[in-house]
């Protein structure tokens, strides 16, 4: 790796006791433990995030945690990594107990995190977001060139070849990812927290970041590793700890584990993702894409959506399958009014809205859910009801008055409806877990009363629980309203959920279509995607 800067930090305050006993069964005296958290408590309010939990990292190896979303995973992962400080409990580091007042004091002790959502900042380069707070200087100032340099060189071990000057606004979802990580790597901390890394990254630059992992533990770096990719995770597992409902309920070593043992553990039983909805005759044609292109916003000459055309029926659930590249969001937020389009038509229910604003294809009925829920999806300041009933303001707004009594109506309508864990329409949005949060920006738009739903990678960063939670919701509103869905996915398993039909792209164009009976095997081949045995 390139050599790295040294983080300015302040001292975290360091108290030599006895380390704590193991407890939960969490604790392994034949491997060296690094880092301990000993019946850890954390209360918001009166929601106890963890109840006394108790967790060993182990130096040069992956410790995976899993759970659903609101287990209490990123929780124990932010108070490790300094972000919050517990409310009970304590943490120890080498044995010795340790207090960490930000995550400047963590970073100093060499620990740090990739967050779940990304934190960086949108309107810098990637440069000036991996050295942000810790700028390398020179004899006459912030050495410029040194940080390009070292920036270069952590894009090279990451695959990205991204010039250290871009701007991260002009990024791909996926591209930010790799940023975030690599200014995590940029630290040389021995141990690192990576909450959801590969959410937002295609299957090669997961197995980039895989190979950078094993580079890291034969350093004796020690990896605490998050997913709700359970599979994917089980790849790089050396120690699986579950949590549920704040409380660890189980522990093992990767040999004595496999997905069956995961999912009994996280939610008590196997979850189906569901089937497409059944009693319900499709109707009318809702949506109708004519010949639509996008043109590549760095190439002006190429096309990332090339002359597509689909319909889609209401009552219908349409999946979108392909690899990172494929034009699957281009062509989503294309149709939503997001992007322009170079050529081409879209017509909901047969009226040309290819002219309208986003507003106003909300009116007529078509709306999205985006891919990046923090940053296109919710307003971070505003509460849980404050995000509900955003979309649809007009419904209860005359001229310069609203209506509280039917704005909170349609809130508590929507939480119902979409079946959101919440204290109430005036808690925070940022206490929401991932899945709930991404049952608010869905519901959000739900309240729309629309005819086509699109859904950019609706599953992103959220438990299997929660996932068939939110395609139940699809499936019950295709069915119940005779909704139009559209949504895409990554994930090839899928596309066998609740899809009455699945479409493949491969560089902006439809590879292949299939019906719901169609293997995982028929649906990666004609995607391009490698298939192993």
């Amino acid at each position: 790796m390139a050599s790295r800067s040294t983080p300015h930090a302040r001292h975290a305050v360091v108290e030599p006791t006895a380390a704590g006993a193991h407890a939960n069964g969490a604790g392994h005296h034949d491997e060296a433990i690094v880092l301990s958290a000993r019946d850890v408590a954390k209360s918001f309010g009166s929601v106890q995030a963890l109840k006394t939990v108790n967790f060993d990292v182990y130096r040069g190896q992956v410790t995976t945690l899993f759970g659903e979303n609101g287990a209490g995973k990123s929780t124990l992962m932010k108070i490790l990594s300094g972000v919050i400080q517990p409310t009970d409990g304590e943490i120890l580091l080498e044995g010795e107990p340790v207090r960490f007042a930000s995550t400047t004091d963590a970073q100093r002790l060499g620990i740090s995190i990739i967050h779940q959502e990304l934190s960086l900042a949108p309107n810098l380069s990637v440069r000036d977001n991996i050295f942000m707070g810790r700028e390398i200087k020179g004899p006459t100032g912030i050495d410029y060139a040194e940080e390009a340099r070292q920036t270069r060189a952590l894009m090279e071990e990451l695959d990205e070849p991204i010039d250290p000057l871009t701007p991260v606004e002009d990024l791909r979802l996926g591209q930010q990812q790799i940023v975030e990580i690599a200014r995590a790597l940029s630290v040389d901390s021995r141990i690192l927290i990576m909450d959801e890394p590969t959410s937002a990254l295609s299957a090669s630059e997961v197995e980039v970041l895989f190979r950078v992992i094993r580079d890291l533990k034969s350093r004796g770096v020690s990896i605490v590793y998050i997913s709700h990719h359970l599979e994917e995770a089980l790849t790089i597992t050396d120690h699986a700890v579950v949590l549920r409902d704040g409380v660890m309920t189980a522990y093992a070593r990767r040999a004595e584990i496999d997905l069956e043992w995961i999912v009994r553990n996280m939610v008590g039983e196997n979850f189906d993702l569901g089937s497409p909805p059944a009693g319900y005759a499709l109707g009318e044609v809702a949506l109708s894409i004519e010949d639509l292109s996008v043109a590549d916003s760095s190439v002006s000459e190429r096309s990332v959506v090339d002359h597509l055309s689909l319909e889609v029926r209401a009552g219908e659930i349409v999946c979108l399958y392909g690899l990172m590249g494929a034009g699957r969001t281009e062509l989503l937020e294309c149709v939503a009014g997001r992007v322009p389009s170079s050529g081409g038509q879209v017509r909901l229910e047969g009226e040309d809205v290819s002219h309208l604003s986003i507003a106003e294809r909300i009116e007529k009925g078509l709306v999205l859910v985006p891919e990046d829920r923090q940053r296109d999806g919710l307003v971070q300041t505003m509460s849980v009801g404050e995000n509900l009933s955003l979309a649809s303001i007009k419904a209860f707004t005359k001229g310069l008055l609203t209506s509280g009594r039917r704005e909170r109506g349609v809130v508590e309508e929507s939480i119902a409806n979409v079946h959101i864990k919440t204290d109430g329409p005036r808690a925070e949005i940022g206490s929401l877990s991932g899945g709930n949060q991404q049952k608010v920006v869905i519901g959000k738009m739900l309240a729309t009363h629309p005819r086509v739903v699109l859904l950019d990678e609706p599953s992103r960063g959220i438990d299997i629980g929660a996932k068939a939670e939110v395609f139940k919701l699809l499936a019950e509103g295709a069915a119940s309203q005779g909704l139009a869905v559209i949504f895409s996915t990554s994930e090839v398993g899928e596309c066998l959920s609740i899809a009455h039909r699945i479409v493949v792209m491969s560089r902006g164009r439809i590879a292949a279509e299939f019906g719901a009976d169609i293997s995982k095997e028929q649906i990666m081949a004609a995607s391009g995607e490698a298939v192993v045995a």
